[in-house]
This record gives structure tokens, C-alpha cells and sequence, in this order.
């Protein structure tokens, strides 16, 4: 169960699909299963919210260039 979670944290992570992430297996060995799933949780809201924020502003650019166009 343990190495299922690590897997979708280091997807979590990446920034670009083909990139590999690599976390020190010592180091994640501290965490609970429930720990690990926590941490997941927070980088899907991370992720989340920054595509949001992205696409607001986005979208902000874009309703100003069509401003400046007529």
C-alpha cells in the first residue's frame, strides 16, 4: 500500500509528465500510511488551486486583450 501512495505523491509532484521524480525511500519510510495519504490530499488541493488561479488569470489576459483589440 505504502509504495501505491509514494507512486501517486512523486505524480503529484511532477511538473512535466516525463520528468522523474525521485524521494529517498528512507526518508518516506517515517510516514504512516494515513501520513502519506494526507500528503497526497494536500498536493491534489495545491494542484488544484493553482490551475484555478491559472485559469483566472488566463482568462483575465485574455478578456483584456480582446479589450484592446476593438
Amino acid at each position: 500500500m505504502k509504495d501505491k501512495l509514494i507512486t501517486q505523491i512523486k505524480e503529484l509532484i511532477k511538473v512535466n509528465p516525463s520528468e522523474t521524480i525521485e524521494i529517498n525511500p528512507n526518508y518516506l519510510e517515517y510516514f504512516t500510511e494515513d501520513e502519506l495519504i494526507s500528503i497526497i490530499n494536500q498536493l491534489q488541493y495545491k494542484k488544484n488551486e493553482i490551475n484555478n488561479i491559472t485559469s483566472e488569470y488566463l482568462t483575465e489576459i485574455y478578456e483584456k486583450t480582446k479589450k484592446d483589440e476593438i
